[in-house]
C-alpha cells in the first residue's frame, strides 16, 4: 500500500482535505468528534479504488476528487449506523462514538457524514446529479444487505447465494459504485467503465470475504474486533457455509440448528467454531477468495500501458493478504 500512497499522494491528499472541509461545523461537539473520526480513520480504501480507477480511465478531475470522498463519507456513516446496531464498543481499536456518547449522538452524527457525503456528490452539477443515483442504489443495497443477514441470522438458513447476496450489498456494492462514480469522472469509454466496474465488484466480493475469514483465524484478527463476532451474532459466512460444503445433510441440519441457538446458549459458538476449523472451513474459505481474486485481476487485462493497471493489481493482492 505504501507504494499505492506514494503514487497518489496529491490526489489523495486532495480527497483528505475535500473531507475535512465538508464535516466542519460550528457545533463544537460535532467538529470535535468529527475530528477524531478523522485521525482515526481507516486505510482509505475506497477512495484509494477510486482515484485508481480514475486514472486507468481517462483524466481525473475536480470531481474525481470528490466522488472518491463521497466514498469515504458514505462507508463512514454506515459505521457509524452499523456501531449502533451491532453494539460495537471499538472500531479500529479506538472507541466508538456510541460508546462514548450514546447511539443515538452516532446515528445523528452518521446522518450528518451522510448529508455531507450527498453535498460532496451534488456540487459537481449534472454530472453529480448521475453518480448520486448511484449512490442512492448503493445506500439502498446496504440497508436491503443488512437486514437479509439479520433476517437469516434468525434462522441459520443462509445458503451460498444468499452469502453472495449479503456480501455484494454490503460491501462489494460500494466498491463498485467508487469504480464507477471515478470512471465517469476521467470520462471513460464504455469498455473500459465495465471492466472496471467488474474488477471493483470481484474486489468488494473478495474484501468481504477475506474480513470473515479473519473473524474465524485468531491469527488475523480484524482491529478492534473480537475474533468470534460473526458466529456470536449467529451469521453463517464462507468459512462455515465451506466447512457445511464437506458434510451430509443431517451432519449441515444439526450445526445450522446449533447456530440458530447461539443467543440463548453461548457455550454452542466453541463446538461450531470446531467444526469449520477441523472441516477444513478457512482454507475452503480462502480457495473462495483467491477465485475472486483472479477474476478481478483478469478484467484489468483491457488495461495496458496504463500504471494504475499495477496499482490496481497491488490493491487485489493487498486485500487478499491483509492480516487486519
Amino acid at each position: 500500500m505504501d507504494s499505492i500512497r506514494k503514487y497518489l499522494e496529491t490526489p489523495l491528499r486532495d480527497v483528505e482535505e475535500c473531507i475535512s472541509q465538508a464535516l466542519g461545523s460550528d457545533i463544537e461537539l460535532l467538529d470535535h468528534t468529527n475530528r477524531l473520526l478523522l485521525e482515526g480513520n481507516g486505510k482509505m480504501v475506497r477512495p484509494i479504488l477510486s482515484l485508481l480507477c480514475a486514472g486507468a480511465a481517462g483524466t481525473p478531475g475536480e470531481c474525481t476528487v470528490r466522488f472518491a470522498a463521497a466514498t469515504e463519507l458514505l462507508h463512514n456513516a454506515t459505521l457509524l449506523h452499523d456501531d449502533v446496531v451491532d453494539g460495537a464498543a471499538e472500531r479500529r481499536g479506538r472507541p466508538t462514538v456510541a460508546k462514548l456518547l450514546g447511539p443515538s449522538a452516532s446515528v445523528l452524527i452518521g446522518d450528518y457524514w451522510l448529508v455531507k457525503c450527498m453535498q460532496t456528490i451534488l456540487s459537481c452539477g449534472s454530472l453529480g446529479d448521475r453518480v448520486l443515483r448511484l449512490f442512492a442504489k448503493t445506500l439502498e443495497h446496504l440497508s436491503e444487505g443488512e437486514l437479509l443477514q439479520m433476517q437469516k441470522a434468525s434462522s441459520a438458513d443462509t445458503t451460498p447465494e444468499d452469502y453472495r447476496r449479503i456480501i455484494y450489498c454490503k460491501t462489494a456494492s460500494l466498491f463498485e459504485t467508487a469504480a464507477r462514480s471515478a470512471a465517469i469522472s476521467a470520462g471513460a469509454d464504455e469498455p473500459t467503465l465495465e471492466a472496471l466496474c467488474s474488477y471493483a465488484r470481484n474486489l468488494g466480493m473478495a474484501f468481504q470475504v477475506k474480513d470473515d475469514i479473519m473473524d474465524y483465524d485468531a491469527s488475523q484478527a480484524v482491529i478492534g474486533k473480537p475474533v468470534g463476532t460473526d458466529l456470536r451474532e449467529q451469521k453463517i459466512t464462507q468459512p462455515l457455509l465451506s466447512a457445511l460444503e464437506t458434510v451430509g445433510p443431517e451432519e449441515q441440519r444439526r450445526i445450522r440448528g446449533m447456530v440458530s441457538h447461539i443467543a440463548d446458549d453461548p457455550s454452542l459458538e466453541a463446538p461450531v467454531r470446531e467444526f469449520v476449523l477441523s472441516h477444513d472451513g478457512i482454507a475452503r474459505a480462502s480457495a473462495v477468495l483467491e477465485e475472486y481474486l483472479a477474476k478481478a485481476l483478469e478484467c484489468l487485462e483491457p488495461l495496458a500501458g496504463k500504471p494504475e493497471k499495477e496499482y490496481l493489481a497491488i490493491l487485489a493482492r493487498y486485500i487478499a493478504k491483509r492480516e487486519n
